[in-house]
């Protein structure tokens, strides 16, 4: 336990001393996005009846960052340690699989939260937001944070590189949180991309999220719920797997 201990104060501590870059920015570009899309749509979108479009946007902008940033955390973080070499004295200690996980993806975990609360106290103050079912909004909060920690941890596995955790951000993670319902309902969308979204793991984590504020959604929460617990058990078994058989961090 204190090996376990040891190295998630270590990824805190890797984060927290350079906040300003890794909380402070990803909040401004939040708040940045709300201020462009609220002004230019505010009139002109109009969702679940008389909802706000900016109080609809909200949730979607601190679930989009909080996702972002847990995914950033764990990958930077494995890709780095790699690059540099300090991996090996990771290595060198008898931390197994499981306090490897533990440590990578809860410490992701609180990065991808301490961003999205940050994004939610500064933007409350400007936009009216309700909070119906509180705890559906800790659910999905905790189970997208876990989820993209662990994409993440896939991620660094994978790179030996950071051009290639470039890539797997920029054309799986960033497509699918873009066309996942951040900034519209999809039943504004046609067919096929309505389609097309309910096959995407990050319209579930959002729209489940958005019902904890509203009470409304484009899908019950319970399916939401079923489908991102599936999805995060079934990238967990396979982070582990990877771990255990030392994917990559081996030789």
């Amino acid at each position: 336990m204190k090996g376990w201990r040891a190295l998630f104060y270590k990824e805190i501590l890797r984060f927290w001393k350079v906040s300003f870059q890794t909380i402070a920015a990803p909040v401004l570009s939040a708040v940045l996005y709300l201020l462009i899309f609220g002004h230019v749509l505010e009139d002109r979108v109009q969702v679940y009846d008389q909802l706000k479009y900016t109080s609809f946007l909200l949730p979607g902008l601190i679930m989009m960052s909080l996702l972002q940033n847990a995914f950033a955390n764990s990958s930077s973080s494995m890709v780095q340690s790699k690059i540099m070499g300090n991996l090996v004295f990771i290595l060198l200690s008898p931390l197994g699989h499981w306090s490897w996980f533990s440590a990578y993806v809860l410490s992701a975990m609180v990065r991808g939260l301490a961003v999205g609360s940050g994004v939610l106290l500064v933007t409350l103050y400007f936009v009216p937001l309700s909070f119906v079912y509180p705890l559906w909004i800790v659910v999905f909060a905790l189970l997208g944070a876990a989820m993209l920690a662990t994409l993440g941890l896939i991620a660094g596995l994978w790179a030996e590189k950071f051009d290639q955790m470039a890539a797997f951000q920029n054309f799986v993670i960033m497509p699918m949180t873009f066309l996942s319902g951040v900034f519209y309902s999809i039943h504004s969308l046609p067919p096929f991309w309505q389609t097309l979204s309910h096959m995407n793991p990050f319209f579930y984590m959002i729209d489940g999220f958005r019902y904890g504020f509203f009470g409304v959604s484009d899908v019950s929460p319970w399916l939401s719920f079923g489908l991102v617990l599936g999805a995060l058990t079934a990238i967990a078994s396979l982070a582990l797997y990877l771990l255990k058989t030392g994917y990559k961090i081996r030789g």
